[in-house]
């Protein structure tokens, strides 16, 4: 049965403050959470979102490290500018906060010791990796070593990032300290465990018999989890950057970040609301809601459950509604391998269109599937959709009233069977879109937004009201009253999702607010009302500008396979005396010119000190002619010759070819004269 609570508290996943955010975050959570938030508060529904940086952990330290900073100076700079992100793309948090705040620090500490007070904890020893030159004990990225699997000799303790298989640290072979490069020892080390396993019947029972409405890959992530059976889970790790264990004998040991960044929603809550935080984290009327990705479902639906079931005063959430993963031009986003769109960076290239890609990462949202982002895709959904239809329409309406009524909202008159016909086809929108909203489809729910438009479109394109305003007026001022009103009720139907176009609209339409009960309605507009000037609100991506991104985007792929690039296995040996019949000399080119009716191929004529020879090399898509004149290269003298393209070739230029597939033509230093030999 339904339950109608008093409020909404809605959490997104705490990102991670060691680089900026990207369109898969943005699509997964953040988008979504928004578009949930900003409904619910159009509707005058008592609603918080809460959101803040997770700043502990081992790869923020590694980051540190590796730039010879403190792990401050690196959450400081990333927090900074994924806030900015996130405001820039108009998602409205009451308060974006951070793990490393005093607050947090204070109330992730008390959680805990609650936890422990209550005995909820086990202490447990075990040996872990020990870097003795550094004198500490090794988070497993802080080792690294060659994996079992694939024979990487660069995998991390947790994962091998060749083959993607998870490891633990004592997995790998010839493991080393990341740290001081020397090989660590096992040594034992105390820490505590969240018992799961103790809250496995009350998850089973919460989550696959009360909460079957969840999304069929959350249910069934969570299903397969506890069918694997629980086990408990540390919940301190060997770190000197986090949250410090409270406790007696816990020197140089931090909670570990999945414990504590769950806990920054509460203390995220308690900065932004501290007389009365508690009202949204432990009164049963509040519906606590957590917008995540599919990597982190686990910990909100079980771990993080276990830890408020096992505090014992607070609420658990009603709903995760955790989305899959936005791959980008087919391939994973992945920030190591920089395959991503920079939200920063696509500002930067799209000023002011914020709203194109909030509505493209909505309509492609991966909400029960992987979803494919392609700058084709994006290009056609701005150009066939926003601007073809939504920007289209409002723009045609507009214009005919100023054309026709110096700009002010025309009175309506006797409605035709078609005009009936036409509002009938909206008068379900408010009903349908609250449906979508409150069963997390919001791509459902945008499809019935553009609906409107598209309505709205055909109308005009129906009615032909241009041509009518030579013989009936009366009639234009009805069709373009009516027009005004499906414009009005896209300015609220939009708010949500295109927050800054809806702005613009409604600021066209003079609406002060966008009232989500009035959606629906044909009387949001007064008669008579004087409208502002009508202004684009999308505008056409040309192909040029998707090229750009498309060639950003190979580059990096060309990068990445540079940065990974291995040398071609050394060929079986050869005797001493085998090489020693190689001759190989230094020429000078005298001449150099294409070979015709042959693509590769260049026609040399040598200076080698002896009156001279021609080759024919294969090095013409490499090179032009000219750029070789003049040089002194490296040539195999004693090669025998053979006819290219008719030409009898005496020799061969050495090149060397890079990991990009490009020939580089081997030259000596200056000086050396023409027929040296290279010994």
């Amino acid at each position: 049965m339904e339950k109608n609570f008093k409020r909404t508290l809605v959490t997104t996943a705490l990102p991670y403050a060691n680089g900026p955010v990207h369109i898969g975050h943005l699509a997964g959570v953040y988008v979504p959470a928004d578009i949930y938030t900003r409904y619910l508060r159009l509707k005058g529904e008592d609603v918080i979102m809460i959101g803040g940086s997770d700043e502990h952990g081992v790869p923020i330290t590694l980051k540190a490290k590796a730039e010879g900073v403190s792990p401050q100076v690196v959450v400081d700079r990333y927090h900074h500018i994924i806030k900015k992100s996130f405001e820039d793309f108009g998602i409205s948090f009451d308060i974006y906060s951070r793990t490393s705040s005093e607050t947090h620090h204070k109330t992730a500490s008390e959680f805990f010791r609650k936890l422990y007070d209550k005995g909820e904890f086990i202490e447990k020893t075990s040996e872990q990796y020990y870097d003795e030159e550094a004198q500490q004990f090794l988070a497993d990225r802080y080792i690294t070593g060659t994996c079992p699997h694939c024979h990487n000799e660069r995998a991390y303790g947790d994962q091998c990032e060749s083959c993607g298989t998870s490891l633990n640290a004592t997995d790998l072979i010839n493991p080393k300290s990341a740290i001081s490069g020397s090989v660590p020892v096992m040594k034992e080390t105390k820490h505590w465990y969240l018992p799961l396993d103790k809250w496995e019947p009350f998850l089973r029972q919460w989550i696959l018999e009360d909460h079957k409405e969840w999304k069929s890959n959350v249910y069934g992530q969570c299903k397969s989890w506890l069918d694997m059976g629980l086990q408990p889970r540390a919940v301190s790790r060997d770190l000197d950057w986090g949250v410090p264990v409270p406790v007696e004998g816990a020197k140089g040991k931090v909670l570990y970040v999945w414990f504590d960044a769950p806990i920054g929603y509460i203390s995220n809550t308690k900065e932004l609301l501290p007389d009365t935080w508690e009202l949204y984290w432990k009164d049963k009327e509040t519906k606590l809601v957590h917008f995540i990705g599919k990597d982190n479902i686990v910990f909100h639906c079980i771990v993080f459950p276990a830890m408020l079931k096992a505090e014992g005063s607070y609420i658990l959430p009603d709903n995760v509604p955790a989305n899959e993963f936005l791959n980008l031009e087919g391939d994973k986003i992945s920030t190591s391998r920089n395959w991503a769109v920079w939200l920063h960076e696509y500002l930067e290239d799209f000023p002011g269109k914020q709203d194109v890609l909030r509505y493209v990462l909505t309509a492609n949202a991966p909400e029960t599937k992987d979803n494919d982002f392609t700058w084709k895709d994006f290009q056609a959904r701005n150009n066939n959709e926003l601007v073809a239809i939504l920007g289209n329409f409002v723009n045609r309406s507009m214009v005919l009233t100023q054309k026709y009524f110096e700009g002010k909202v025309p009175s309506r008159h006797q409605l035709t069977e078609y005009d009936k016909q036409t509002l009938s086809e909206f008068v379900h929108v408010k009903a349908d879109m609250e449906s979508y909203l409150d069963n997390y489809r919001f791509r459902d729910a945008l499809k019935e937004a553009m609906n409107l438009a598209r309505i709205g479109n055909k109308y005009l394109a129906d009615t032909e009201p241009w041509k009518l305003a030579k013989t009936d007026m009366e009639r234009v001022s009805t069709i373009l009253n009516l027009s005004l009103q499906i414009s009005a009720n896209l300015a609220i139907a939009f708010e949500p999702f295109l927050p800054f176009s809806a702005c613009k609209l409604r600021k066209m339409l003079r609406m002060e607010t966008a009232n989500w009960d009035l959606l629906g309605s044909i009387d949001i507009l007064d008669a008579d009302s004087q409208l502002s000037q009508p202004e684009l609100l999308f505008e056409k991506i040309e192909d040029s500008v998707v090229e750009a991104q498309i060639q950003k985007l190979l580059e990096t792929k060309k990068a990445n396979e540079l940065k990974n690039h291995k040398a071609a296995p050394i060929r079986e040996n050869i005797d001493f005396e085998t090489f020693t019949k190689l001759d190989i000399r230094i020429g000078k080119v005298l001449e150099c010119q294409k070979v015709p009716k042959a693509d590769k191929l260049l026609q040399f004529k040598i200076d080698d000190g002896l009156g001279g020879r021609t080759i024919v090399s294969g090095i013409a898509k490499h090179y032009n002619p000219e750029e070789l004149v003049g040089k002194n290269v490296c040539f195999v003298a004693n090669l025998a010759p053979r006819k290219l393209k008719g030409i009898e070739s005496q020799g061969m230029i050495l090149s060397a070819e890079d990991a990009d597939g490009r020939l580089v033509v081997i030259e000596p230093a200056d000086g050396v004269k023409p027929g040296s030999e290279v010994k």
